[in-house]
């Protein structure tokens, strides 16, 4: 790991101001009807044919009748699993390479070529629910803590279930980095606030806006400029350099953090672009909702179901915004399929939302962390390379999955 700690780099002071665009990115014509939203400000649905809805109490008698029944396959995960190292990182503002370090599940550690370092999805804690279920613990240590980073500039957050937004992580950020930015869907800022985060350092989007960042030195007195200019003098001219344009963009999700809150705030996928390489953060996302009616193991991708529906919002991205570097796709959490086909997507899916978004390169995420589903743990890797070369795309080094705590290095335009 880095030398550096997070406190140390912390009080360099660089904070993200946040601003309108200097340049409306392009979207959709029909971007602006809001389809996703539901009236008088309610919440949010997923505006396509792709997804089937599902009643939350319905879905927990189904699957308790499964465990009951012995129908649910209970995944093994005992070690070896997935191979877990200690990560290295890039001291201070070093530039070079965009640079993705996988830290488990759906959390990356994204070092961009400016020296901009955004931290996707954190959840560092052993248990990913609201309490202390044994069913709901890691498998797979975090490769390291909150407090190993180098720094942190941005948090982005793809939506508010437990796995994805962490009420310790978020806290633990705020004393190690205080001056990280926060991003998230629309109806999460208030989240944030009542847990500490300044409101000027949260940030809420809809799908398909966008906002500039520039990371700039916040001095208390002339004292502190003096300091900077003598000893600090490469993060002093560094600054003016570390821009970024953010976005939020849509993906087919659900929200909830407890049994009355379903779809009260959006989910996201997003975009950021800085120093001339551009990431795509899928978040959490289905593709397509195969009928409740699909046999055990069966993934849906036979001819029987070529008449299905796919979720249009992937080609949109591809075409108004890509194309991208690098793809941070899940990969996992997919089985039994007639219950997560609409929310998760499985690697046939994710090698499609690779293929719609136009990304270059992409890396899987969202599986080796925890046991949410009822596929083996070590099974999405494996589906993925059938699914790529089922679509005749090269398997190394296009789309593939690394250690946790393992950095992979991209090449950008």
């Amino acid at each position: 790991m880095s030398s550096a700690g997070g406190a140390g780099l912390a009080s360099a002071g660089l904070y993200a101001v946040v601003s309108k665009p200097a340049v409306v990115a392009a979207k959709p014509e029909n971007a602006d009807e809001k389809a996703h939203h539901l009236k008088d400000g309610k919440g949010f649905i997923n505006p396509w044919d792709s997804f089937r809805d599902f009643v939350g109490w319905r879905m927990g008698v189904r699957l308790f009748w499964r465990k009951l029944s012995g129908q649910a396959r209970k995944p093994d995960t005992t070690p070896p699993t997935v191979p877990v190292v200690t990560p290295t990182f890039r001291a201070g503002r070093q530039g070079g390479k965009l640079r993705a370090t996988w830290l488990g599940h759906a959390c990356y550690y994204v070092e961009f070529p400016s020296g901009l370092r955004v931290l996707f999805d954190p959840v560092f804690e052993d248990c990913c629910a609201p309490v202390n279920f044994k069913s709901f613990k890691r498998f797979t240590p975090p490769p390291c803590e909150i407090e190993d980073l180098p720094t942190v500039d941005l948090v982005v957050i793809s939506h508010n279930h437990y796995d994805h937004l962490s009420y310790p992580t978020i806290k633990r950020i705020q004393e190690a980095f205080p001056q990280a930015h926060f991003f998230a869907p629309l109806g999460n800022r208030n989240w944030f606030i009542k847990s500490g985060v300044p409101e000027g350092q949260v940030t809420e989007l809809d799908w398909w806006d966008t906002k500039d960042v520039k990371l700039q030195a916040r001095f208390q007195d002339a004292k502190e400029v003096d300091a900077v200019s003598v000893s600090d003098s490469e993060t002093k001219a560094k600054r003016e350099d570390i821009t970024a344009v953010v976005g939020a963009l849509p993906c087919q999700h659900v929200s909830a953090r407890g049994p009355f809150d379903k779809c009260k705030t959006l989910w996201a996928s997003w975009s950021l672009e800085s120093g001339g390489a551009k990431v795509y953060f899928a978040g959490d996302t289905g593709y397509r909702a195969v009928p409740e009616s699909t046999p055990e193991g069966d993934d849906g991708y036979g001819t029987e179901y070529a008449h299905l529906p796919h979720c249009p919002a992937f080609a949109q991205i591809g075409q108004h915004r890509g194309p991208f570097d690098l793809g941070l796709i899940p990969i996992g959490a997919y089985e039994p399929r007639w219950i997560m086909s609409p929310m998760h997507a499985n690697p046939q899916d994710s090698v499609n939302i690779f293929v719609d978004t136009k990304c270059k390169k992409a890396l899987g995420m969202h599986w080796g962390t925890w046991v949410l589903t009822e596929e083996d743990v070590m099974e999405p890797p494996r589906k993925l390379k059938e699914a790529l070369r089922e679509k005749k795309i090269e398997e190394d080094g296009v789309f593939g999955v690394v250690n946790i705590g393992e950095s992979k290095e991209f090449e950008s335009k």
